[in-house]
């Protein structure tokens, strides 16, 4: 057991306390990756050398990285980033008094772990110290045994919590690969790991890992699946059943083009797995009133919205006033009812008294339904969104953790977490989120938002050229936003294209005729004095390009 900064590391248990007692959850390679830093404290540890302690033999981006770094900072309360300090172009530093607790702590440990003689190579697995493994053959088979049944009679009272307490155990099967070739059986592997990670995050979820699930083992709810390729894509269906009757209770399937970098093929093959069942589980926790034709009206407000325009999203906005008059206790249509007004806001394409009117109902809408339904996940993510779009970051960033805490393959909410670390300043954290976003991609409907935002923070780093890039694909899925023909003005102006400059503004001011200088900012409130420098400099670009200054 290791203890800094007000926390303990427990190997035995492989769990993150507090002093107090309290547990705090992490995924399986965050834990790691925190174990790794606790037992080198104050020496800096390389990106690579990190990526492969955690993920040895298997080829991961940095997203995956940062995202566990952002997790390690988010459980150590470490917003201000003294504990897990970034070392520019070098890695990491943990700066933190690490210590085994004494003989007279509470809880302490009958003896201390020599930290000095721990390797990165015992953190994937949370081993034991080498003098530990040491302590001979007949201990360890003996402590083995013992710890086996404890654990299995441990799972037993566990695995069958009654389904009104809203706690699932569900059990990941193997993830069958359909083909004997080495490629798909790896991804299978891949993928089966990652859904294993991401589910056991959820609070209200025990997870069974695919190597310990057999006949014998009880669980509410079996994952099964199967991964193909077709052609050059990757086909995985999956399909959730009850452990006792063996009913299917939920079923999906995602297509992913063989053509993207391995990592990202992995994200998303488990995002379009993982995404929609965590929906379910979530939904499955919650006495949600929900209408009939809640889910039908819905989905056809976010179709309405996929081709963003102001009649589109005024004939969404009806479609889903006109349901919740109807049904005014349904959970469902009272967030995304709000979600949409706060999309409105964000277009710009209201009056200012309109958008002061649909700030105000969209408030008034999730009081409502965060009284009935705390943690019900559309409701915690418009509850995010209303926040970054208020600019209340430091709490739109909490707010927005907590969706991810209920559903962690949201690109949506990634993506509201990424506005607000910009606007307070932190743009490569930012544009971590976004690419980690991307990495998901998912919900679909939301896909062109964070390429929007990736191409933002890249403008606000001077990377014009990889701005474009992003900023193209955002606009080839929604090109009626405007914003979007703006920031692709901006980059030209600054690469020295004028033309382009020009051309890109002219279709701006055709989607936003009555923008300005004036009203195409974001509204000041708390943001950090770095991001008001980098927007200074891109509204000169913008007005340079042909953007009216009044």
């Amino acid at each position: 057991m290791l203890r800094f900064a007000g926390f303990e590391l427990d190997f035995n248990r492989a769990e993150l306390r507090k002093l107090d007692g309290e547990a705090i959850k992490l995924r399986p390679k965050t834990l790691a990756l925190l174990h790794l830093f606790a037992t080198n404290p104050g020496r800096v540890l390389s990106k690579q050398e990190l990526m492969t302690a955690i993920w040895p033999n298997i080829h991961v981006g940095e997203d995956s990285l940062f995202q566990c770094i952002r997790e390690i900072r988010t459980a150590l309360q470490d917003e201000s980033r003294q504990l897990i300090k970034s070392v520019s172009g070098r890695g990491y530093l943990f700066n933190a008094d690490v210590r085994a607790p004494s003989p007279g702590d509470d809880g302490a440990a009958p003896s201390p772990i020599d930290i000095s003689t721990t390797t990165p190579d015992d953190v994937p697995e949370l081993a034991s110290t080498p003098r530990q493994r040491h302590a001979g053959r007949w201990w360890l088979l003996a402590s083995a045994l013992i710890a086996c049944v404890a654990i299995a009679f441990f799972a037993l009272s566990l695995m069958r919590r009654p389904a009104e307490t809203g706690t699932y155990s569900i059990a990941i099967a193997p993830l069958e690969a359909r083909s004997s070739d080495p490629v798909t059986t790896a991804m299978a592997a891949n993928v089966a790991d990652r859904l294993t990670d991401g589910l056991s995050t959820i609070g209200n979820i025990r997870v069974i890992a695919p190597r310990a699930v057999s006949a014998s083992v009880p669980a509410d709810f079996i994952l099964r699946g199967d991964l193909q390729h077709v052609a050059e894509t990757w086909v995985i269906q999956a399909r959730l059943v009850e452990g006792t009757t063996g009913q299917v209770r939920w079923s999906s399937s995602a297509n992913i083009p063989m053509s993207l970098e391995p990592a990202i093929q992995q994200s998303r093959l488990t995002a379009g797995i993982g995404y929609p069942l965590a929906l379910f589980i979530n939904a499955l926790s919650h006495s949600v009133q929900r209408s009939d034709d809640s889910k039908i009206v819905i989905d056809q407000a976010n179709a309405y919205n996929s081709k963003t325009t102001p009649e589109r999203l005024t004939a969404a906005r009806n479609m889903l006033e006109k349901a919740l008059a109807s049904h005014p206790n349904d959970v469902d249509l009272q967030a995304s009812l709000a979600a949409h007004l706060i999309r409105e806001v964000q277009m710009e394409w209201l009056t200012p008294e309109g958008a002061a009117a649909a700030e105000s109902h969209a408030r008034n809408l999730l009081e409502s339904a965060l009284k009935h339904e705390p943690d019900y996940v559309p409701v915690q993510q418009a509850y995010c969104r209303l926040l970054m779009t208020t600019n209340y970051f430091v709490e739109s960033l909490v707010a927005c953790q907590k969706v991810l805490l209920l559903q962690p393959w949201d690109g949506a909410t990634l993506f509201h977490m990424g506005i607000s670390q910009l606007q307070l300043g932190r743009v490569e954290d930012a544009l971590a989120s976004f690419k980690q976003a991307d990495a998901f991609d998912m919900p679909a409907v939301s896909r062109w938002t964070w390429l929007l935002g990736a191409g933002v923070a890249l403008i606000h780093l001077d990377r014009y050229e990889e701005a474009l890039s992003w900023l193209n694909r955002s606009l080839a899925i929604t090109p009626g936003t405007g914003r979007t023909s703006m920031l692709i003005a901006a980059a030209y102006q600054a690469l020295g294209q004028p033309d382009k400059a020009r051309e890109a503004m002219k279709e701006a001011l055709k989607i936003r005729p009555r923008s300005n200088a004036i009203n195409v900012p974001l509204r000041t409130k708390n943001e950090s004095p770095r991001y008001l420098a980098g927007s200074d400099r891109i509204m000169k670009l913008l007005i340079a390009a042909g953007l009216p200054e009044k």
